[in-house]
């Protein structure tokens, strides 16, 4: 399906007008609830020969007419005259429409939608006919409620220009609806609205009440009707109950004539969402606690290998603390944020310094370079890697620059990340003396690039490469877009 931006490409719409219709679009759910039909949005294209369907909203509240998906379909005069009618004319009308191919006679109301003093779009309501059915008081009261939203799309006050973001936790007119006088009275309370009234603890008859003589809080109420925008907050009547109150204020000729209050109960939903920050913090204090105990496990590691004479074991310690602190650099930046992804440039910064630590001949520095940018990584790919550069930039520190070495005086190593949301690639390059001639990874001898191997093809699913150009060259490939 084309996005809203590659439509208005067809037609001859601005950037103001998309933008207003994007709004209508965002929420016209409640309109189409409102008059149990489906609604569709023209444009006319810009060849003028005939009309662009633009947008398409179907009702939960009744049954809908158009099962298939219409959007992006440019339709004739003769195909939609009644919208034909209603551009040129510039007002509201209404007819009567045979549905090609199926014979089926539907209801059509044709409303011109009005942007800063000029129509830019055509709303349609579409609805099967009914025959010998008298509407119920709910069912009218909701039309007529419709009709006022309708005649606000035609004056051009409806949307509205603020941005009022619509979620799936936004209540809908199925949750409950409450409709105000202009002074704030109830005129109507939907069954559902009652129930919600119910849960809040109010049980008297609310039509011709205001929400504050019934013990409801009304800021939002209120500043709906003094600043004539949309305005949603949760109400917490009770310990164990909250209320979603969305306050849509009715305006004629930009005057405030009354409001359609939206209601839902979101109890369950805020139980669930404290539940989950809950979960989150204890999953943060996890990762810290992990973080303080490798932390003591690399201190004890340090604090053992100062008390040993140079050799072997006091290397083999040394390797051993340093991966310890990769690790702990992973469960550092989980103990931070929640979730389990990991921003791995700020893993990157720490273990350069670490490798900076362990240069042999401090006068004789490396320049350690980090280019790229590897994103947001699973915290089960994030931690392997962490230690998978760690042995990579200490094996460049130790081998590439031997206290022997002749070369270049300007001694650089590099990392260049890349992450293309499929695969990860990784590069540890430098300057330096190079692989032995007879070098192949597969059977390294040593433990750190054994370590390094064993992680990327095993754990991280990856490939590895290691060749001299220059002086060595490490090629990590991981595929990423599975483990999103």
């Amino acid at each position: 399906m084309s996005t809203p931006a590659e439509l208005a490409q067809q037609t001859s719409l601005d950037s103001a007008a998309l933008g207003h219709l994007q709004r209508l679009m965002g929420s016209w759910g409640m309109l189409a609830d409102l008059c149990f039909a489906d609604l569709l949005l023209f444009v006319p294209v810009k060849t003028g020969e005939g009309f662009l369907v633009f947008g398409q909203m179907r009702p939960t509240t009744g049954q809908t007419l158009h099962r298939e998906d219409l959007v992006g379909t440019v339709m004739s005069e003769d195909d939609r005259p009644w919208v034909a009618r209603s551009w040129r004319g510039q007002e509201i009308v209404e007819g009567e429409l045979v549905l090609n191919g199926r014979g089926e006679h539907a209801r059509v109301q044709c409303i011109p939608v009005r942007h800063q003093g000029r129509v830019v779009a055509v709303l349609t309501r579409e609805a099967p006919q009914t025959v010998g059915r008298r509407p119920g008081e709910l069912e009218r009261v909701y039309v007529e409620t419709f009709e006022r939203f309708a005649r606000m799309v035609v004056r051009g006050e409806f949307p509205f220009a603020v941005e009022d973001v619509h979620t799936s936790e936004s209540p809908r007119v199925g949750d409950g609806v409450l409709l105000l006088d202009s002074g704030g009275r109830v005129e109507y309370a939907s069954p559902n609205a009652v129930n919600a009234m119910h849960r809040m603890g109010v049980y008297s008859n609310t039509v011709g009440m205001r929400l504050d003589e019934l013990g409801v809080e009304e800021t939002a109420v209120q500043r709906a009707f003094f600043d004539a925008v949309p305005i949603t907050e949760e109400i917490e009547r009770r310990p164990d109950v909250i209320v979603s109150l969305s306050c849509i204020p009715l305006l004629d000729e930009g005057e405030v004539s009354g409001a359609l209050v939206l209601l839902r109960d979101v109890t369950d939903l805020r139980r669930r969402d404290r539940l989950l920050i809950s979960k989150d913090a204890t999953i943060r204090e996890v990762h810290h606690r992990v973080k303080n105990n490798l932390q003591t496990i690399s201190s004890l590691l340090r604090l053992q290998g100062r008390r040993l004479s140079p050799g072997e074991g006091k290397v083999a310690l040394q390797e051993a603390e340093r991966r310890i602190r990769s690790i702990a650099l992973v469960h550092e930046i989980l103990s931070r944020e929640a979730g389990d992804q990991v921003d791995f440039n700020e893993i990157i910064d720490p273990l350069v310094r670490m490798a900076r630590e362990g240069v042999l001949s401090p006068d004789r520095p490396v320049g350690f370079f980090v280019e790229g940018d590897a994103g947001e990584l699973p915290a089960e790919l994030a931690t392997p890697l962490a230690v998978v550069l760690t042995e990579l930039l200490q094996n460049a520190v130790e081998h590439a620059f031997p206290e022997d070495y002749t070369g270049t005086d300007d001694r650089t190593i590099e990392v260049t990340l890349r992450n293309d949301g499929a695969e990860l690639h990784v590069r540890v390059a430098d300057n330096g003396a190079g692989l032995p001639s007879d070098f192949a990874i597969d059977d390294t001898k040593s433990l750190g690039l054994s370590i390094v191997r064993d992680l990327v093809t095993g754990q991280l699913g990856g490939q590895i490469d290691m060749r001299t150009d220059g002086g060595t060259v490490v090629d990590l490939r991981i595929s990423v877009d599975e483990r999103a």
